[in-house]
């Protein structure tokens, strides 16, 4: 055999043998339409990842070898994961796979909202970090959990010594991980704060670079002056400030979201960094409570027991509930006012006040209601869903460019209780709703507001965007199909239209079945 000959043949054999190469990227998306979160026309593309990172988006089609896995999304979006930037995560610790957030498309949720984060912060982020989390966390510390612990339910200001003992301990929160600092100032302890402290405590956050979201004081009757507070602490404490859940409640502000706009954007040609979030419905949910004139919940519930006894403190409170039935969450119609989880009667789950009033073959009138609101309040009271605002409000909100997308959303089962359906379909009814049919929002603006503007908030710059380098928390979707199923009365379905939901690079919904996969990650501000 020639010399030639015997290298050819030496060669062929060394082809034939050597082992194929390893493939780069451990999951390539081929085919979709990327809407990147920048607001940006969507392209077609091919998104590669590897390591729990983007690692490419190409226009030109990657060959499906370079890949230990490939997805065809062809016909479908692909986006950053969905950021809910106000979110309830208080079960957590027992529901770490966040089901009803993950297949809504979230990828990371911020808790800690309403003034109720945890504290101390950094012994709560250790002990999320023990459970396999189907989502991203991250959260805020809490005015109200910090009141409380220094003050109590005490109606008054601070002393010197308790107001730096708050300021310590925001100071502690932001340092062991919080992005800032959250108000509840309609919910008791916070609604007996007055502007001075909660701008010291801000402060505090604004000196980490943490931000500053604000369940406003009043979100009825005196709406613009509870927007307007919010804003001046974010001028005073030069802090970035998110007026959350934003909405106008009761027939009479119906409307007023104009001039909350304007109070916005008149703040931030002056320098103030104010931005909003908002959920798609029609309704708000929170306590049976906030029926309540605040001033009465103060001390507990033996200090209102107590107050109940006395004559004219009793006519007090009670006409308070019926000015706040009349003007504020009871809409003027106490069927306005539903029960979603009652603890000590279950059977109370989705009836309404007025059946309430009817079961106890009482006048189902808004006169006749407060002394059996007061009983339940006082058996433990209810989470209460109020179908008080204005579809038009959640329009305008909505479309203004300073909003983002936020469900306001407790982590929930499927049969648990009556739950506002947003704890299901928030993000998938701005794109199905808002943006398919009623064309409120283009396709481009809505993910921008899901993903880039809650990222930017936050300060984090390799979430909420799809580029190389950036984690790979994506979410897959079809623009057809996309929406939310749950109603008022039937909430518990989860949306249609979201095929896949990938969280640091690992599918936790893979083509529409729950996985076992828990990739998510505790986040620290840095």
């Amino acid at each position: 055999m020639n010399r030639l000959l015997t290298t050819g043949v030496f060669s062929l054999m060394i082809a034939v043998h050597a082992p194929a190469q390893a493939p780069t990227y451990d999951l390539l998306i081929a085919g979709g339409m990327v809407v990147d979160g920048t607001g940006s026309p969507a392209f077609r593309a091919d998104v590669a990842i590897a390591g729990g990172r983007i690692a490419a988006v190409s226009r030109t089609p990657i060959p499906a070898s370079a890949a230990r896995r490939r997805i065809n999304a062809s016909g479908l979006i692909v986006a950053p994961g969905f950021i809910d930037l106000h979110a309830h995560l208080e079960p957590i610790l027992t529901m770490p796979d966040a089901e009803s957030h993950v297949r809504q498309g979230v990828t990371l949720a911020l808790g800690g909202a309403d003034g109720g984060g945890a504290s101390p912060m950094g012994a709560y982020l250790a002990r999320v970090e023990q459970v396999k989390l189907g989502m991203n966390v991250a959260f805020l510390t809490g005015h109200n959990t910090i009141r409380r612990a220094v003050m109590g339910t005490a109606n008054r200001a601070p002393t010197p010594d308790e107001l730096q003992r708050m300021r310590a301990m925001v100071a502690q929160a932001m340092g062991e991980g919080a992005f800032g600092l959250s108000t509840g100032l309609r919910y008791v302890p916070g609604f007996y704060s007055h502007v001075d402290e909660v701008v010291a405590l801000s402060q505090i956050a604004a000196d980490s670079g943490g931000i500053y979201t604000s369940h406003l004081r009043e979100e009825g009757v005196h709406l613009l002056e509870g927007v307007a507070e919010a804003l001046e602490i974010g001028r005073r404490a030069r802090i970035p400030v998110v007026l959350t859940h934003h909405k106008a409640v009761g027939r009479q502000m119906w409307g007023k979201s104009v001039v909350t706009l304007a109070m916005v954007d008149s703040a931030r040609r002056a320098g103030t960094d104010v931005m909003i979030d908002q959920y798609p419905y029609a309704a708000s949910h929170t306590g049976l409570d906030i029926l309540v004139p605040p001033w009465a919940l103060a001390g507990g519930d033996s200090a209102l027991r107590r107050r109940l006894g006395d004559p004219v403190l009793n006519d007090s409170i009670e006409a308070g509930i019926v000015d706040n039935l009349l003007n504020d969450r009871g809409g003027g119609d106490l069927k306005r006012v539903q029960f979603s989880r009652v603890g000590w009667d279950s059977t109370l789950n989705g009836k309404t006040l007025h059946d309430l009033l009817v079961r106890l073959n009482i006048d189902p009138t808004i006169e006749n209601a407060p002394p059996v609101i007061l009983d339940a309040v006082l058996r433990g009271g209810a989470s209460t869903i109020y179908h008080v605002l204005d579809e038009q409000d959640v329009r305008r909100i909505m479309a203004h460019p300073q909003t983002m997308i936020a469900s306001d959303g407790r982590l929930n089962r499927l049969g648990d209780a009556v739950p506002h359906p947003r704890a299901y379909g928030t993000f998938p009814r701005v794109l199905g709703k808002y943006v398919r049919e009623d064309k409120v929002l283009t396709l481009e603006q809505a993910v921008r507001k899901m993903t880039s503007m809650p990222a930017t908030r936050l300060g984090l710059t390799d979430r909420g965007c799809l580029r190389e380098g950036c984690a790979a928390d994506v979410t897959i979707f079809s623009a057809q199909q996309v929406r939310d199923v749950g109603t008022y009365a039937d909430p518990h379905h989860y949306p249609e239209g979201i095929p896949w939901v990938i969280v640091n690079g690992v599918p936790v919904v893979d083509n529409g079945a729950f996985t076992t996969a828990r990739p998510g990650k505790v986040l620290r501000r840095k």
